[in-house]
């Protein structure tokens, strides 16, 4: 009877682990989402949507450091996407 309760319990164990996991993934990915939500709205004159104010966005441009990054890294991407593709596939 006892290592059937063990078993139970470790069981149990693993469905919270598993759980947790599957959260913390969805949180990380609206996370991201969130992110990219702020830079639109941000830099949204790029793509024709209204701006804020120029103050406003001058102000929280150094939250978007990562983003900017990321968005440069993308459009160096773009000029060669083969290359963008071997280099995800390490293909050398």
């Amino acid at each position: 009877m006892n290592k059937i309760l063990r078993k139970v319990k470790r069981a149990w164990q693993i469905m919270g682990q598993v759980n947790r996991e599957r959260a913390v993934g969805m949180l990380e990915f609206e996370l991201k989402e969130l992110e990219n939500i702020f830079t639109l709205l941000i830099l949204g004159g790029f793509v024709g949507m209204p701006s804020p104010p120029a103050p406003i966005a001058i102000e929280l441009l150094p939250l978007l450091e990562r983003e900017m990054a990321v968005m440069l890294n993308r459009s160096d991407f773009a000029q060669d996407p083969v290359g963008a593709l071997m280099g995800i596939l390490e293909v050398d």
